[in-house]
C-alpha cells in the first residue's frame, strides 16, 4: 500500500505544469515602415480605446530595428477593436524620448497611417477589428512636426 501511494505521488510530481498561462488570443504582426537604420528597437502597442496614446496598453512587443520595414509580432491579443501605436527607439534607451512639452522626439506612427500634427490621434481614425485569426497590419513612423 505504501509503495502504491509513493508511486502515485511520484507520478503526480512528474507531470509537467506550465509556468505561465498561454496567451488567450491570436497574434497581430505589425509592419512598421520608415525605419532609417538598423539600430535600436521598434516598439509596438496594441490598445483598446481607453488606453490608446498612453503608455499602459495591455499588449506590446519589440523587435530589433531593420532599415526600411521592421515586423513586430504582438502575441495573445483577444478579439476586439483596437488601435496600434509604434515608435522607433533609435538610441535604444528603452523609452519614447520627449521634448519639454511632451511631444515625441523619436519617430512615431499609428494604425491606418493616421498622421499627427499638434494633437493626439483619434481612436476612431486608427481603429481596426481583430478576430480570432492572426492579423497583419502595416503603417509608417514619422517625425511629428
Amino acid at each position: 500500500m505504501i509503495r502504491l501511494s509513493l508511486l502515485a505521488s511520484g507520478l503526480i510530481l512528474a507531470v509537467p505544469v506550465p509556468l505561465c498561462a498561454a496567451p488567450s488570443g491570436a497574434t497581430i504582426a505589425v509592419e512598421v515602415a520608415g525605419i532609417g537604420a538598423a539600430r535600436g528597437r521598434v516598439h509596438v502597442d496594441i490598445c483598446p480605446e481607453k488606453q490608446f496614446t498612453r503608455e499602459d496598453c495591455p499588449w506590446s512587443a519589440e523587435a530589433p530595428a531593420k532599415a526600411g520595414t521592421t515586423v513586430v509580432t504582438v502575441p495573445g491579443v483577444p478579439p476586439g477593436r483596437y488601435a496600434a501605436q509604434a515608435y522607433w527607439d533609435a538610441n535604444g534607451n528603452g523609452k519614447a524620448d520627449r521634448n519639454f512639452i511632451g511631444m515625441p522626439l523619436e519617430l512615431v506612427g499609428f494604425s491606418n497611417d493616421v498622421r499627427v500634427k499638434m494633437s493626439r490621434p483619434k481612436f476612431a481614425a486608427a481603429a481596426f477589428d481583430h478576430g480570432a485569426a492572426p492579423l497583419r497590419i502595416g503603417f509608417a513612423v514619422h517625425k511629428i512636426p
